[in-house]
């Protein structure tokens, strides 16, 4: 391992792993973060160089640490939310959980920042931090809605960030190396649910009936069209329906259909455009088929966006925390993260969790799991990214 002045000692690391592997075993879903956030409250009070601040959300939790020397206010991000799955992967702190697991690593990023908490403890007995940084332990990353969550409750009300920062583990990427990636990381998304209604009735007579499965299909299939003939194909688009649901007895018409939908792009203008086609594809087909439909649409997430002048800052950090720069193609998921943007220049980095020579195993897959030495490369770069930090 490349060594750092930000590198974790023996002692730091072994509390994080302790803590890293606790969570890991106890996974709990987006919202429902309860003993999650005790446990992070519980390390916070521990260490009495932090504050926890109030903010009125039931899981989550904001931390500061302040600096004895004036200086800027940065934000460091992590999420706390685990994944619907029955885990896979074997080891002596599996999920004790039936259908639930840290699928994503929010695990290993939660214990990252703690790490990082450490860090800069450290550094401000020393006298070398300066300004205000505030932890934030985000809940319900998966569904994207614990960052709009918090903002609703007044986060940037109680803090005030020049900086914003924050990660995620990447398994294609080797421990030890880290990507800081210029423009476009992870996509806008918008996703949708769908309602045809029909008018059902016996299934021998038809023409009685208004059949919203046979429109559904029609849609279904002209929705394939969007990405293929209304988006350049130099844009980075998807489309997809997920989701289907109508009908029970097979000698009765039903009377409507719901299907569940994802839209994502890394252009926000091919977004608009994907949108605008849904909508007239939907309405339309339904009309044609003498269907009614309805299109309820979920909170759009903008692009996880990297400027140029942070995109430079980061790879500065990255070499002052010991880590090797690397690349990787931007990715069509999405991370609520982004909303963060709009409040305070931001920056999100991926870092590598794949132990050299091990097989990859990419999130949301049972067998996901990260490399608990990539631990010491994520502490150091949260904090890294507020001791190296310059107005």
């Amino acid at each position: 391992m490349k060594l750092s002045k930000y590198t974790l000692t023996d002692e730091e690391y072994q509390e994080i792993l302790a803590f890293k592997r606790d969570m890991h075993m106890h996974p709990e879903l987006s919202g429902a973060e309860f003993e999650t956030t005790q446990k992070i409250r519980s390390f916070m009070e521990s260490h009495n160089d932090f504050e926890v601040l109030d903010l009125p959300v039931e899981t989550g939790l904001i931390a500061r640490i302040c600096g004895d020397i004036e200086g800027p206010e940065i934000m460091l991000r992590a999420d706390i939310d685990a994944l619907p799955q029955n885990e896979a992967y074997e080891s002596e702190w599996k999920s004790v959980v039936p259908g639930v697991m840290h699928a994503c690593g929010h695990d290993f990023h939660t214990s990252a920042l703690l790490g990082a908490s450490l860090l800069l403890a450290k550094a401000k007995k020393e006298g070398q931090f300066r300004g205000i940084v505030d932890l934030v332990f985000q809940p319900a990353e998966e569904g994207t809605t614990g960052a709009r969550k918090l903002i609703n409750a007044g986060l940037f009300d109680l803090i005030r960030p020049e900086a914003v920062f924050g990660m995620h583990n990447w398994p294609s990427v080797e421990t030890g190396k880290v990507v800081c990636r210029e423009g476009a990381l992870m996509s806008a998304k918008c996703n949708f649910e769908i309602r045809i209604f029909g008018s059902g009735g016996h299934g021998s007579m038809p023409h009685l009936n208004i059949d919203p499965i046979v429109c559904s299909g029609a849609v279904i299939q002209s929705l394939q069209s969007v990405v293929s003939r209304n988006i350049s194909p130099l844009d980075n688009i998807v489309l997809s329906i997920n989701m289907i649901e109508g009908g029970r007895p097979a000698n009765i018409v039903a009377d409507q259909v719901m299907m569940k939908a994802t839209v994502r792009s890394l252009s926000e203008e091919a977004l608009d455009r994907a949108i605008e086609r849904v909508k007239a594809i939907v309405e339309q087909t339904a009309f044609a088929y003498e269907c009614r439909a309805e299109i309820i649409w979920s909170e759009r997430i903008p692009l996880v966006y990297n400027s140029p002048e942070m995109t430079g800052y980061a790879r500065a950090v990255a070499a002052a925390a010991g880590c090797e720069l690397s690349d990787a193609p931007p990715s069509l998921a999405s991370e609520d993260f982004a909303l963060y943007r709009q409040f305070a220049p931001s920056f999100f980095y991926w870092t590598g969790s794949t132990a050299e020579g091990d097989p990859v195993e990419d999130l949301h897959r049972p067998q996901f799991h990260t490399d608990d030495s990539a631990l010491y490369h994520a502490a150091a770069l949260y904090a890294a990214s507020v001791l190296e930090y310059r107005r």
